[in-house]
């Protein structure tokens, strides 16, 4: 008897990501499941990035139809230069693939958020009502948010497409290994016929897939590792190995100051660099609280520094004098907390520049001085702390003076 295969690759997301993530990220958002959706959204000024308010938002699973939708949608928004930013738990591979070829065609930003529809009011942003604003085609409003945002399983080889990628350091990259389906048009085969068929159909998108990351400028050892990740598993790529294979090779990247509102008001950014003379990366966490309207606590998070005697933690900028961090004693386990105490004036300084210093000294075991200072952007500092602003209460007022005549008067 002769059977007529339909061998169908692809990816998905399955189970919970299994590798470890540093306790410094939060824990990710959930991706919508809908079929794949493409839109345009208007967000703040500078929403992504300086003179950028305007992105493309692609979403949902990478469905068996979701290339020809894409296409149209590329050639409706041709010229724009809008940057694209992923949210998907992946979906069809071959579909990916063909949609990272289209998106060669046309040179675009590619990053990775979680994109806030303004009109989806309270719904939440996977409901029916949401998903069919998304789909309208009509131009929307809205707000992105990197952290906990994921590109998983077939979509980080969809990003590949991109001329230019750009990973923010508490968005989240996920792979592992394809799964062939094989479907049989006519009869049931033996399990033997079976197996061989899958067999090739390994070998097909295996084959595909390789010369689709060195097609697109990306190291093959990216498709090395995949194929090590079982398919129900999900490996969460390191900051070094996006750099090593080559999605987004910057030695520095950062979040804009973002503030979030979650139950008290807080401002936050993410930098992950690498040091001088140094391979590895290194992330910190800036964390801004307020105790009035005219005092804070500005937070300084790194990964603890080995075999260095107690150090020193500054920043500054144009101003007279540095400010000096504060160590505390109770840290999380490979992490130091350092605290500055501050006032919304010194604030507003840093504010108001693009950048300020950051350094970071100590004493090596053999006494010799260990410095490295960093540039810190104050993007989206300026409209975070207006928003951190509008939560925080007012100074206490301070208790009138009474003279002692007075107080001996109230105690008779």
């Amino acid at each position: 008897m002769t059977f007529r295969v339909l061998l169908i690759a692809f990816l998905a997301l399955v189970g919970t990501p299994v590798s470890a993530v540093s306790t410094a990220r939060s824990a990710p958002d959930p991706v919508s499941d809908a079929p794949m959706m493409f839109y345009v959204v208007k967000g703040a000024s500078d929403a992504c990035g300086h003179g950028c308010d305007r992105w493309i938002a692609i979403e949902g699973k990478i469905d068996s139809a979701a290339a020809p939708r894409f296409w149209r949608f590329l050639e409706q928004t041709s010229g724009r230069g809008l940057p694209i930013y992923f949210s998907s738990p992946g979906g069809d591979l071959g579909q990916a693939l063909t949609m990272g070829a289209m998106l060669r065609k046309k040179p675009a930003i590619a990053r990775v958020a979680h994109t806030i529809v303004s009109e989806c009011g309270f719904e939440a942003q996977d409901s029916d009502v949401c998903l069919k604003l998304k789909q309208s085609g009509r131009e929307l409003h809205g707000d992105l948010r990197t952290r906990g945002a994921m590109c998983n399983s077939a979509c980080p080889y969809l990003m590949l497409g991109a001329t230019t990628r750009e990973i923010a350091p508490d968005a989240l990259l996920a792979i592992h290994s394809p799964k062939v389906t094989v479907r049989f048009r006519f009869g049931q085969p033996s399990q033997e016929v079976r197996d061989a068929a899958v067999e090739r159909g390994h070998e097909s998108i295996d084959r595909r897939l390789s010369l689709y990351i060195v097609k697109m400028g990306a190291d093959p050892g990216l498709f090395a590792l995949a194929s090590t990740i079982k398919f129900e598993d999900m490996h969460i790529l390191t900051r070094d190995e996006i750099a090593r294979f080559g999605i987004d090779r910057r030695e520095m990247v950062e979040t804009p100051w973002t503030f979030e509102n979650i139950g008290r008001g807080v401002v936050r950014k993410v930098v992950t660099q690498k040091h001088d003379g140094d391979s590895a990366y290194h992330s910190s966490q800036w964390r801004l609280l307020c105790f009035n309207t005219g005092q804070f606590e500005l937070d300084f998070q790194r990964e603890a520094t080995a075999n260095a005697r107690p150090a020193t933690v500054s920043i500054a900028n144009s101003g007279p004098r540095p400010l000096y961090f504060t160590l505390i004693p109770s840290k999380p386990p490979g992490f130091e907390l350092w605290t500055l105490r501050t006032a919304r004036l010194s604030l507003q300084s840093l504010a108001d520049g693009s950048q300020f210093d950051l350094t970071e000294a100590s004493r090596g075991v053999d006494g010799s001085k260990l410095e490295h200072v960093a540039k810190i952007s104050s993007e989206g500092l300026a409209g975070a702390l207006d928003s951190l602003l509008a939560t925080c209460p007012p100074p206490r007022a301070a208790a009138p003076l009474q003279s002692i005549g007075a107080r001996d008067s109230v105690a008779k």
